[in-house]
Formats: structure tokens, C-alpha cells, sequence
């Protein structure tokens, strides 16, 4: 590449620079990017990047194929009901040990080898995230919901410069303890932030009308648009509580929500800061 090439470069950023500086950005981190070392490393890039031209950057993560991985070494195995994972007690103490213990610590030590910006929470810091139970007649099941979010942690993190690295274990008013879906956690902190952008990383390109062919991608979609998939049974399995978090954030102040594949090389990069973007867009 040239400097005229640069030059150019950095000219078709600065529209974007310009309008995304000082907004706020969720992005909930998870699937197989959590596993590759390269890919790891590229997001981070990318989320540094987008912190140091001003935009503020909450990461939310799960840790599902480390969950399910110390499961099996338990020989446990691991349950789902309509894309969201049940959690019995023997569960929710290994799903705490693994993402507060574990996959957070680890996410904020990267971050923190070239910079000393990551602070790592989950929802019991400073009470960010009190829960409830997703489950109500299955007093067993440790399985959780966002009752309510306590910005006051997050929002002083943000205006002295630093990224909140936030887990999605929580407990109620009584202590117990919960896991909860880091789509839905992502969702709501947007929510309560009036955040300009909810970008969820999975496996998948994007919502496709059909599953098995990428070339069907579609680019923008509206809330009657989800809807209308949603009963036609395209979007189905782990794809449905995404989609409702996008679909409650955008009816909540959250300007657009993103679905892309996080197994792209700067996919928040491609997707934020280029005009097509990569994966599908969601808007009220």
C-alpha cells in the first residue's frame, strides 16, 4: 500500500470517527473466537482501536465451550431449553468458577498487556446486575434473568477511560447465585445506557433465511421483520434469545443492534467503520 492508498484510508474512516465519537458501544464477546489465540488477539485490537478514537466499549461475555468443556471433565452434560442453558447447583458453581475465575481474568489480562484499561466485573461488582430467576417454578434451576442493571460502576469506568469486562453471573436480593444468558446481559446494559450500538459476536454470518447458506444473509432487518422469521421458525434454537435482546434493546433506546461472525479477522472494524458492514443489522 502506497501513502496516497493511506491517505485514502484514513479518509473514508473519519465519517465514521466522527460520528461514533464519544458514543457508547455493547458488545457481547462469545463463541469460537473465544478459543482461537489469533482471533482473540485481533478482537481485542479491535476494541482497543475503537476505545482510543473515542467510542466507549463495554464487553460482555459468556464462555459457553469452557462451560460445557469443565462439564465433561465432570462428566456432567450440558442442557439447554430453547437456547438457554439450564443450570442445576453443581452447574452454577462451576459456571461461576469458569467465567468470573477463569474466562474473565484471562480476557483482562489480554486487554491489559498493552494497555491498562480492562477492568474485570461480574454482576455481583458494586450490585451491577441483581437477577431473578428465568425458571420461577423450578426453584432448583439456577438459571437467571436481568431484573434490574446499576449503572453507577459501569458509567464510572467509562468516564475515566477504561473498558468494563463484565461476566453474566449475578446473584438475587437474598445472594443466591445465577447464570445468565450474556446475550440478554449485553442487551440490557444497552439498554440502560442508551447505547448507540448492541453488536453480538457469534459463529453465524448473520440472520439467514436459510441456516445451511451464507449467501442468504440479510443485511437489515426491523423488528416486524424478526418478528415475522421468528413465527416462521427461520430464526430458531440459540438464535431466538439473541434476536430477543436485540429486538428489546431496539424497542429501548438502543439506536442498532448487530448480529456478525465474530471468526472474521476485525469483523467490529468491517462492521462499524466501513459502509456495508458484515453481518445483519437490526433497527426499530
Amino acid at each position: 500500500m502506497n501513502n496516497f492508498e493511506y491517505i485514502q484510508v484514513l479518509s473514508d474512516l473519519l465519517p465514521f470517527i466522527e460520528r461514533f465519537y464519544g458514543s457508547t458501544i455493547v458488545i457481547k464477546y462469545g463463541g469460537s473466537a473465544m478459543k482461537d489465540v489469533d482471533l482473540k488477539s485481533k478482537i481485542i485490537e479491535d476494541i482497543l482501536f475503537l476505545s482510543y478514537i473515542g467510542i466507549k466499549v463495554v464487553i460482555v461475555h459468556g464462555g459457553g465451550p469452557m462451560i460445557n468443556y469443565w462439564l465433561k471433565q465432570m462428566n456432567i452434560e450440558p442442557k439447554f431449553s430453547n437456547g438457554i442453558r439450564v443450570t442445576d447447583k453443581i452447574t452454577m458453581e462451576l459456571v461461576e468458577m469458569v467465567l468470573v475465575g477463569k474466562v474473565n481474568k484471562d480476557l483482562v489480562g489480554l486487554f491489559n498487556r498493552s494497555s491498562n484499561v480492562a477492568v474485570g466485573l461480574s454482576g455481583k461488582d458494586a450490585n451491577l446486575i441483581i437477577a431473578s430467576s428465568f425458571f420461577s417454578d423450578q426453584p432448583d434451576n439456577y438459571t437467571g434473568k436481568v431484573k434490574k442493571i446499576n449503572l453507577d460502576i459501569i458509567n464510572l469506568l467509562l468516564s475515566k477511560g477504561y473498558i468494563p469486562v463484565i461476566a453474566s453471573v449475578a446473584s438475587d436480593s437474598h445472594g443466591q447465585s445465577y447464570n445468565i444468558n450474556a446475550d440478554s446481559v449485553a442487551g440490557a446494559i444497552a439498554e440502560c445506557l442508551n447505547a448507540e450500538k448492541l453488536i453480538l459476536l457469534t459463529d453465524m454470518p448473520g440472520i439467514m433465511s436459510n441456516i445451511n447458506n451464507p449467501a442468504t444473509l440479510i443485511k437489515h432487518l426491523n423488528i416486524e421483520e424478526l418478528e415475522s422469521l421468528k413465527n416462521q421458525q427461520v430464526i430458531a434454537g440459540g438464535m431466538i434469545p439473541k434476536v430477543d435482546c436485540c429486538i428489546q434493546a431496539l424497542k429501548n433506546n438502543v439506536v442498532s443492534a448487530h448480529i456478525i461472525n465474530g471468526n472474521i479477522q476485525h469483523a467490529l472494524l468491517l462492521e462499524i467503520l466501513t459502509p456495508n458492514g458484515i453481518g445483519s443489522k437490526l433497527v426499530a
